[in-house]
């Protein structure tokens, strides 16, 4: 779906298995999702999240957003300066996190269990930019429209908003800033605004982190766009993918189009 030639540290086999005809797809798994899927007969279950030694691993792919600041003007030493604090957050959480719970729960039962994050993370990117390319939009409401002709976010029930700055802005230059692990809160988008980009694009935003940007007053847009649509676009992708090889896929939890 993206060409990776490797597997980034956000997502991992963690149950493996042979012979998969029929798999159960979702955003997140519980033991109680593993005993369902295997009710309905599946034999492996393809989750997205993080869980097990990807969950411990999560912070480390959020160095992408560095790459992505330093591609759109900023410094390098600014660009890891705002992305420190929310790294060695995600980092420390790991102690509070009963990571291997779903996992052994998988080999109990002994059903194959994999995560896929941050590729179909990056798939999702790809539509997104490449419908707001083809649209061009001058005004920010012009990114909703645009957006909204994607199924998943058509059909959510959560709705695209313009959460900071104003939809009848220009849109002038714009980022979507995902499959970077997460959002990258205040600093990151603060350090876009300083650095000439006008808008950007976020599934989602933590309140205190927009209250932050509100407080700044600093200009710029900042759109969100939907955790569970924009989730649902990678995994969708993948599970048409895994159909158009034969395997039967159940979808849980996803916006199914």
């Amino acid at each position: 779906m993206v060409d990776w030639n490797s597997i980034p540290a956000d997502s991992a086999v963690h149950v493996h298995g042979k012979n998969i005809t029929k798999v159960m797809l979702m955003i997140d798994v519980t033991t109680a999702d593993l005993m369902l899927a295997r009710n309905l007969g599946c034999d492996a279950v393809i989750t997205h999240h993080p869980i097990g030694i990807s969950a411990i691993n999560f912070y480390k792919v959020i160095d992408r957003h560095i790459d992505y600041l330093k591609q759109n003007g900023v410094s390098e030493n600014m660009a890891r300066s705002a992305v420190f604090d929310l790294k060695k957050k995600l980092e420390i959480r790991n102690h509070t996190q009963i990571y291997s719970s779903v996992v052994d729960s998988a080999k109990l039962l002994d059903i194959p269990l994999v995560n896929i994050h941050q590729p179909c993370d990056e798939y999702a990117r790809r539509i997104i930019s490449q419908k707001i390319h083809e649209r061009n939009p001058n005004l920010v409401a012009g990114i909703i429209t645009a957006l909204e002709e994607i199924p998943e976010f058509r059909i959510a029930d959560t709705k695209i908003q313009v959460v900071y700055g104003n939809s009848d802005s220009f849109v002038g230059k714009w980022v979507a800033v995902i499959a970077a692990g997460t959002n990258g809160g205040f600093l990151v988008a603060k350090n876009y605004f300083e650095n000439g980009i006008s808008t950007v694009l976020y599934f989602h935003i933590d309140y205190n982190d927009l209250a932050k940007l509100r407080e700044s007053n600093i200009q710029g847009n900042l759109v969100i766009l939907g955790h569970l649509a924009g989730d649902s676009i990678g995994m969708n992708a993948l599970g048409n993918e895994l159909e158009n090889k034969g395997i039967w896929v159940v979808r849980k939890d996803i916006i199914t189009v």
